[in-house]
């Protein structure tokens, strides 16, 4: 058994989660393939399997521990990255419907290789956010939009709420200032028709994590999300 996989079920413990051996050797695999291409390419500072599973692995998780996505959700990543949230969420949930964006292309070459070496089906999308929020097929496409490491929540929510479908929710991954962005991102909130429908706070060996979901209450309006650059520049 190996350190990733020892650390991993210690890490899902304090979420009420539990995996099949076929999905720790699924993590083991996404890990070794993650340090592999790491050596090559710029996808992550984090490399020590401990913290791999605690950080990456695990804290993408965190949604499954609160139910905040439904039997065959249609998702997709925003700003995915090394591939999280996405991938390890697609690894426990293979029922979800998922789409992993980013706006690098040898970042998406590389998930596409996961995905390929694990059997998992996902789209993968290049794109900056501004621009597939206004995509036909991907705006007002998804019942989640999921987004970790991205942005302050008043630019977040510009860049995920036009992905989700009237009902749905961005489910924003962040950490003890969450409250003070929320504070701030009042103004976002209305602009976009969306409203903070929950907040979870979870006190784990590794820090402190909060996941909120803010749900979308009406269409987006046309307006947003705004040209690529402008919700980072002059936030809502």
């Amino acid at each position: 058994m190996s350190l990733l996989t020892d650390a991993l079920r210690e890490a899902v413990a304090p979420l009420g989660l539990s995996l099949t051996e076929k999905q720790y050797a699924a993590f083991d695999t996404y890990y070794e393939m993650l340090v592999d291409w790491n050596s090559r390419m710029n996808l992550t500072a984090i490399t020590d399997p401990v913290e791999v599973a605690q950080k990456h692995f695990a804290d993408s998780l965190l949604p499954l521990a609160y139910g905040m996505l439904p039997e065959r959700a249609r998702c997709i990543d925003v700003g995915t990255g090394a591939g999280f949230p996405g991938v390890p969420l697609l690894i426990a949930r293979p029922d979800l419907s998922m789409v992993l964006l980013d706006s690098l292309a040898k970042r998406l070459k590389f998930l596409d290789a996961v995905l390929s070496a694990l059997s998992l089906k996902a789209r993968t999308v290049h794109a900056r956010a501004e621009e597939g929020g206004r995509l036909s097929g991907l705006r007002a496409g998804f019942d989640a939009v999921l987004s970790r490491a991205v942005a302050p929540a008043p630019v977040l929510l510009e860049l995920t709420i036009p992905f989700a479908r009237v009902g749905g929710a961005s489910i924003c991954f962040k950490g003890p200032a969450l409250s003070e962005e929320l504070d701030s991102a009042k103004r976002a909130l209305t602009l976009l028709s969306a409203r903070v429908d929950r907040v979870e706070t979870l006190l784990l060996p590794w820090g402190e994590r909060r996941i909120a979901r803010i749900e979308k209450t009406a269409k987006t309006p046309p307006a947003y999300p705004r040209k690529p650059g402008a919700p980072s520049k002059q936030p809502l």
